[in-house]
């Protein structure tokens, strides 16, 4: 390994502990911002999905996530070629909700946020802010230990992305392959704020619908995630149907509801062949068969 690479682990391990005295799980990443140790599982799609660490070996993404510097210790031992680190979303005692403003999609993300700002009556408090080297931000927010806030990409608003359970964030002082993630002059010595309830009502799943069933093989324990397909705007089709199909195949009844799902989707734009492949994804996901 080169010098420089040794001094960019070194550092990164220095800053995961930093982290972790604060409060914060962390895992060590790669120049790639991917969790820099691959799966005990990766030859066994089925295992993969089902198991998060019980089998004791590291490499299980965020479920490798910890506080205990002996622990991170060992992760970075077991990954000498780690120059990052990512900072698990949705654990106690931040419950921490990443608002990751990207710069890639050509829109201006912080113009849209404060769109939403202003229309839904919000204002983001002084918090955490690291700066991505692709000159993007990430807003560092704390939920409440009640709700889960789910993983979402651009269905905010364009260019707008949420990390939140089962999610991380890269730690300011990672070294990617596209620059060093540092924090926002006067943001350092902050905590992370509270999430604006009215931002959080944003964030989190809408509640299940209770109209009336409209196809007669979704029953009345379905029902509710045809109506949140149905519900979807463009920019949050696949998303919606994604998170419905993972409710419906760890409830049971995915089978019963891939045709109800799909009728869904295809009313919201999507083709049958995006439907299909999504809801297949969700299987996978839940470890079930489509």
């Amino acid at each position: 390994m080169a010098t420089t690479d040794r001094q960019a682990t070194t550092l990164a391990l220095a800053h995961a502990l930093s982290a972790a005295e604060r409060g914060l799980a962390v895992i060590p990443l790669s120049r790639t911002k991917l969790p820099a140790l691959r799966s005990p599982h990766r030859d066994d799609d089925s295992l993969a999905t089902r198991c998060h660490g019980e089998c004791g070996v590291f490499g299980h993404g965020v479920y490798d996530a910890s506080t205990d510097p002996v622990r991170i210790r060992e992760l970075f031992a077991a990954a000498p070629w780690a120059t990052g680190y990512g900072i698990a979303c949705g654990l106690p005692p931040h419950h921490l909700i990443g608002v990751d403003l990207d710069t890639k999609s050509g829109t201006d993300s912080s113009a849209a946020l404060r769109e939403l700002a202003l229309r839904h009556l919000f204002t983001i408090p002084d918090t955490v802010v690291v700066l991505t080297p692709s000159g993007g931000r990430h807003l560092w927010l704390t939920g409440p230990p009640d709700a889960a806030v789910p993983n979402s990409a651009g269905r905010l608003a364009p260019g707008i992305d949420i990390r939140g359970a089962g999610g991380y964030l890269v730690g300011p002082g990672s070294r990617t392959d596209h620059g060093t993630y540092t924090t926002a002059p006067g943001t350092a010595h902050l905590a992370p704020a509270a999430c604006p309830p009215a931002l959080l009502r944003l964030l989190l799943p809408p509640p299940r619908p209770t109209h009336p069933a409209t196809h007669p093989s979704a029953g009345d324990q379905g029902q509710g995630l045809v109506q949140f397909v149905l519900a979807a705007h463009e920019g949050q089709r696949n998303t919606r149907l994604f998170w419905a199909a993972c409710r419906t195949y760890e409830n049971g009844i995915g089978p019963a509801l891939v045709a109800p799902l799909v009728d869904a989707a295809l009313n919201t734009g999507l083709t049958e062949r995006e439907a299909r492949a999504t809801i297949a994804s969700a299987a996978r996901m839940t470890g079930r068969r489509p």
